[in-house]
């Protein structure tokens, strides 16, 4: 079976947080959305990838997040095979 991505219901939802306009409105809305456990999962991957943007090794990265090297492997494979929704993101952010 083969997924079309994104979903007409994905794009509501990209649409949606697309409306948000603070960083408040944001957390609201992502707490409101999902369960602690999945903003902390969230989280350290984007944690994981700004370290590998940094270019600090994968097993250093394994163990301050205290994750499997796979973990890492995983997020470095979006972060640079991906979408470049993670680069896109990194780059906002250093500007």
């Amino acid at each position: 079976m083969t997924v079309t991505y994104p979903t007409h219901d994905m794009e509501d939802l990209f649409k949606a947080i697309g409306t948000l306009k603070s960083p408040t409105e944001l957390a609201n809305f992502f707490r409101d959305l999902m369960t602690i456990k999945e903003l902390e999962d969230m989280s350290l991957r984007w944690l994981i990838a700004k370290l590998l943007d940094k270019k600090i090794p994968y097993l250093e990265i394994a163990k301050q997040c205290s994750v499997s090297t796979t973990t890492v492997t995983r997020v470095a494979l979006w972060l640079y095979h991906g979408q470049n929704g993670y680069r896109t993101a990194l780059s906002h952010l250093k500007k």
